[in-house]
């Protein structure tokens, strides 16, 4: 299968970001990518760096205008595209959630993020009610898409569910990054944790992983920190954790690649975790905590 991952810098030029996008899902589409990848809450800027009841005004239901609009272009190209939006189900009820529109333009299924950030410059809490449609992969022409949001990346246990239930990938739109006043080894710790803990994903569970970042500045517009800058790094590592492709930390970039989806059947033969796994043993971990 051929994939591609947009890894993008916004600005609050709502309609600038999405045309942005578009031009590069099209690019895509033409050198082959059968299946696009965007960032996390793609559309703009990333609110949820202040508490702001009027960035509520952003949300729009799914079905709506961000479907109806990459749903034509999907159709018109061909293609599967993994969006990610700020969703409006009902009033004073929000969520994180990706969709993945089809290649005739319909929504094939959508994914609401299950574990909810509340850290400096994440306040995500204050806008996103944590998902409730759980761990299930959605299925498309290209295959079995386990598709979580950000935050979820830190959490084995969701990607292992989504692997036990028949995904073929495992697919992280994300918006993660630094705050200025961390200094260098601290930085470089944070990015390398992060990009370890999707490694090991893919080697747990003999899966590829395809993670997109954005990248670029992005102000904290209550002046309380000093911004988000965020460090892109967008990559696919492979059943064994290898990397297969890696965008820079500072520039907007289109990676466009071709995944053996055959390799997860060899790898798991070679490693066969699911085989050894304790299933009668791990009733604890539903627990918050064991004493």
């Amino acid at each position: 299968m051929k994939i591609a991952l947009i890894q993008q810098a916004n600005t609050a030029d709502t309609r600038g970001n999405i045309e942005k996008l578009k031009q590069n899902i099209t690019t895509c589409a033409r050198q082959g990518a059968e299946l696009i990848v965007l960032q996390e809450l793609h559309n703009g800027l990333y609110f949820c760096q202040v508490e702001d009841p009027a960035n509520f005004d952003q949300a729009e239901t799914i079905p709506g205008p961000s479907t109806d609009e990459f749903g034509a272009l999907a159709k018109e190209l061909g293609v599967v595209i993994v969006l990610s939006l700020f969703e409006k189900r009902a009033p004073g009820l929000h969520h994180n959630t990706a969709v993945v529109i089809e290649k005739d333009g319909s929504i094939a299924g959508k994914y609401r993020k299950m574990h909810i950030p509340d850290d400096p410059a994440y306040y995500e809490k204050f806008y996103f009610t944590p998902g409730d449609l759980g761990f299930e992969p959605i299925q498309t022409s290209v295959g079995k898409l386990g598709v979580l949001v950000c935050w979820d990346q830190w959490y084995p246990e969701g990607a292992r569910l989504m692997a036990l239930a028949g995904s073929d990938v495992l697919i992280y739109p994300t918006a993660i990054g630094w705050e200025s006043t961390d200094t260098d080894d601290e930085k470089a710790r944070q990015r390398e944790a992060w990009i370890i803990s999707q490694r090991a994903h893919a080697v747990a569970n003999g899966l590829h992983v395809i993670s997109v970042n954005r990248t670029g500045y992005e102000a904290d517009p209550s002046g309380a920190t000093n911004g988000i800058q965020f460090w892109g790094s967008s990559f696919v590592a492979g059943p064994q954790g290898e990397f297969l492709a890696q965008a820079s930390s500072d520039k907007e970039e289109n990676l466009i690649l071709d995944i053996d989806l055959s390799r997860t059947e060899a790898v798991r033969r070679m490693w066969p975790f699911f085989r050894d796994r304790r299933i009668d043993a791990f009733g604890d971990i539903t627990k918050r905590f064991r004493d």
